[in-house]
């Protein structure tokens, strides 16, 4: 089954005197199991190509299909709740809440779907740090952790909501 379809994608931005093509025409299938990378020089489009994937951006041109749905055919809001629910990310950045707790950051995205209760959220958070060796880090905050530390934090909230696709920018670079 396929989990990712991309046809024709564009992605073009506006500057002030030059529009920068970041994507040109991209054609993409990617089947469930299946794991690849995307490599390329710095600037060439591989951030910009996940956030499309990811319903974070939109492109200027082509069709982005995750899980069978189209995401060019979503509103808003509906494709707020498909990522939710079906995508988990893991930024360059970790993109960690500063003043919460390892547990809080990997607990925010279930903080969203109405099927967990708090107790459930709470366990599934544990659990999913638990699975990328941080069981004794839990309540330590951002500041209190070396970076892959929070790296594993990153990947632990991309993995608790049991998603159909993970998508990685750079997710291993301060791992070792």
């Amino acid at each position: 089954m396929k989990v990712i379809e991309v046809r024709n994608l564009h992605k073009t931005y506006e500057q002030e005197a030059l529009p920068v093509n970041a994507l040109n025409g991209i054609d993409l299938t990617f089947s469930e199991g299946e794991f690849a990378a995307i490599v390329g020089p710095s600037g060439s489009g591989k951030t910009t190509l996940l956030n499309i994937i990811g319903g974070l951006d939109d492109p200027t041109q082509g069709e982005v299909i995750v899980d069978g749905i189209n995401l060019n055919e979503l509103s808003g809001r509906a494709k707020t709740r498909f990522r939710m629910r079906n995508i988990g990310f893991v930024f360059q950045s970790y993109n960690l809440l500063a003043k919460t707790t390892a547990v809080e950051n990997v607990e925010l995205p279930l903080q969203y779907n109405p099927e967990y209760t708090g107790k459930e959220r709470r366990d599934k958070a544990i659990k999913a740090l638990d699975a990328v060796g941080l069981s004794e880090r839990l309540n330590h905050k951002s500041n209190q952790m070396s970076g892959g530390q929070m790296q594993r934090v990153a990947i632990a909230r991309a993995l608790v909501n049991d998603p159909v696709l993970i998508l990685a920018d750079e997710a291993t670079g301060n791992l070792d």
